[in-house]
């Protein structure tokens, strides 16, 4: 049975990966936006997988199948 610690799990690395990204980028003019797209990029993936993962977790639609097994 899936549970929700995969999604505790891959928010920790997440978070390790944003705090590595704000600490290890050079300095110069641009370093405050390579900041931002590493945060924003990181933040955007985990939220998508984590979407996905609960939706297939608790479907808004229970499955069903079909009396004869044809398809529809």
């Amino acid at each position: 049975m899936a549970s929700v610690i995969p999604v505790f799990f891959i928010l920790v690395i997440v978070l390790g990966l944003m705090a590595c990204g704000y600490l290890f980028v050079p300095k110069g003019p641009n370093q405050t936006t390579i900041r931002t797209a590493i945060m924003l990029t990181l933040a955007s993936c985990y939220l998508m997988w984590m979407v996905t993962y609960m939706a297939q977790l608790h479907p808004l639609i229970t499955p069903y199948r079909s009396k004869g097994g044809e398809s529809l």
